[in-house]
């Protein structure tokens, strides 16, 4: 088992638990209301950070969001550690998954797709996690957006190339449940991105809910990336170097051979460098 592997397994780790860790300090703080809590009024006679008590009053501003987590130091601090770190580890991958597919199969406009909607995520979490929705709403809503879909659009791409790569029984029921989780999380995306728009408080905190469970979905689902991980080796980096061109490479290096290393051949050798 190669090293590699360690590589998606450490980015859901960290993520998930980081973000937990950043709505207990919030929560903590009194910064945010509790998960568990479905009551909200219209206003308090007191902010939520100056109540004291069992009993809490809560309006939209408290509703637990990871990005209302995320809002208000100290919890600002760790939490745009975690999406600086997270957008840098969600690029690594991106890339070893591109060079895997390339290295296995083919380069396909499928597999450049995966690779862009991956960065382009992790643009986007670079901004929700360094731009407070509180200070910055438009970039941080900028953010969000990108982020979001393309997360999303990412996780069907990776589940069509699992069956384009697909050689085994076992490779196909791995297919099966990367869909299965892809399915999930649109349906949390979906319904997140529904009850947002609505008045009503509950259905407001129902799309904090879902927000946390289509993140919870996306970390494991790139933590899946293991299996594929646990077989890779420098002959993959070698395809980056490359330029993704590993069959094409591999073809204009057998006509060397085969030419004895004649002249005629160093242009097109030139033009794949």
């Amino acid at each position: 088992m190669s090293l590699w592997m360690l590589v998606p397994v450490s980015l859901p780790v960290f993520i998930i638990t980081g973000i937990w860790v950043v709505y207990a300090m919030a929560l903590y703080n009194q910064h945010v209301c509790p998960v568990h809590n479905w009551l909200y009024n219209e206003s308090c006679e007191e902010q939520l950070p100056l109540q004291r008590g069992p009993v809490l009053c809560c309006t939209l501003d408290n509703i637990p969001l990871i990005s209302k987590c995320g809002t208000l130091p100290p919890e600002s601090c760790f939490f745009s550690l975690i999406c600086s770190t997270g957008s840098f580890m969600v690029m690594l991958i991106g890339l070893l998954r591109y060079a895997h597919v390339v290295q296995k199969h083919q380069n396909c406009v499928l597999n450049t797709a995966g690779l862009s909607a991956g960065w382009i995520c992790a643009a986007g979490l670079i901004m929700v996690g360094n731009f407070q929705v509180d200070f910055a709403k438009v970039l941080h809503y900028v953010g969000a957006g990108m982020a979001f879909p393309s997360s999303m659009l990412f996780v069907c791409i990776q589940s069509a190339l699992t069956y384009r790569l697909a050689k085994t029984k076992e490779d196909y029921r791995f297919g099966h449940v990367r869909v299965v989780m892809a399915l999930l999380a649109l349906i949390a995306l979906v319904l997140s991105g529904v009850f947002f728009c609505q008045e009503s408080f509950a259905l407001q905190h129902a799309s904090a809910i879902f927000e946390w469970i289509y993140c919870m979905l996306i970390m494991l689902f790139y933590g899946t990336f293991a299996v594929e991980f646990g077989g890779m080796s420098g002959d993959t980096l070698m395809v980056l170097s490359r330029g993704g061109g590993a069959q094409s490479f591999s073809t204009s290096e057998h006509k060397t051979e085969v030419g004895g290393g004649s002249n005629h051949q160093q242009p097109e050798s030139f033009v794949v460098l």
